[in-house]
């Protein structure tokens, strides 16, 4: 499952923990952990941040969302990363990332 997560601005939205992998053959999310972790790996190098775009960018089309709805909030230096999803419930974000692990 993943994490609800309240911005402090008030919006309300739902944030996912992402273990990112980069150096991969291609994007996808690979399994979700027993903490509600979604592995993903990202076809990128390791420079952080071209993992960052792609993450973002992937995730964005997994969810059916805009680039500008999700945020990296914490470990934009790591591969552990909290991203959070503007006006979307956890539900949804669940849901939508269960559809699209291999």
């Amino acid at each position: 499952m993943t994490r609800k997560f309240e911005l402090r601005d008030g919006k309300r939205g739902a944030a996912l923990a992402v273990r990112v992998t980069p150096r991969a053959s291609r994007n996808q999310i690979v399994s979700m952990m027993g903490d509600g972790t979604i592995k993903v790996h990202i076809a990128s190098d390791a420079e952080d941040a071209q993992t960052n775009v792609e993450l973002v960018s992937f995730l964005a089309e997994v969810l059916g969302v805009p680039q500008t709805r999700l945020e990296i909030v914490a470990g934009e230096n790591g591969r552990d990363k909290l991203i959070s999803i503007l006006d979307m419930d956890v539900d949804t974000a669940h849901q939508r990332i269960v559809a699209h692990m291999d």
